[in-house]
């Protein structure tokens, strides 16, 4: 084998392999009585992203996406969706395998999630629900800068260094 070939055997590569619906379901326990009230909703989203390696350079990432619909005490809806895909990560480190797992991959498959909510909200004729966009990669960022200040502090504290102790003369 020449060194061209090994060299490109050895380079990073991320790919999407398969993007698919693991399972969707959409609960409305209180049609028809919820049309008769006044529409005015809250909206709570929930979402989790759920890696899981297959073998040594596949890997699957599961996002579940729940749209929960309240007027007042009554729930309107239950919309849940889990987007998953299938994912070729090879010749990376584990900090850039995190990266692609928890902000990456599920940046690619939300999309395909709020479409399926949207169609399966729309289909129960409730008005229209569109989601915004999440950033998986700033919020994966920012839950990385967290850590590495809550790490610094709890070292701080550990070497003996006490924010709420009084200068010593």
């Amino acid at each position: 084998m020449s060194d061209n070939a090994t060299s490109q055997q050895n380079q990073p590569a991320f790919d999407i392999l398969r993007l698919y619906s693991k399972d969707c379901s959409l609960e409305t326990p209180n049609i028809p009585q919820i049309f008769s009230k006044e529409w005015k909703p809250e909206i709570k989203i929930d979402f989790e992203a759920k890696p899981m390696k297959l073998n040594e350079e596949t890997y699957e990432v599961d996002l579940r996406v729940t749209a929960t619909c309240k007027l007042g005490e009554e729930v309107a809806f239950i919309c849940e969706v889990h987007q998953a895909g299938l994912f070729l990560i090879k010749n990376v480190d584990e900090a850039t395998l995190d990266y692609l797992l928890s902000g990456v991959a599920p940046n690619i498959l939300f999309p395909y999630a709020r479409e399926h909510i949207s169609t399966l909200v729309n289909k129960a004729t409730f008005p229209p629900l569109t989601l915004r966009p999440i950033n998986f990669e700033a919020m994966y960022r920012s839950r990385q800068q967290e850590a590495a200040a809550a790490a610094a502090a709890k070292s701080d504290v550990a070497n003996g260094a006490d924010s709420e102790q009084a200068p010593q003369a």
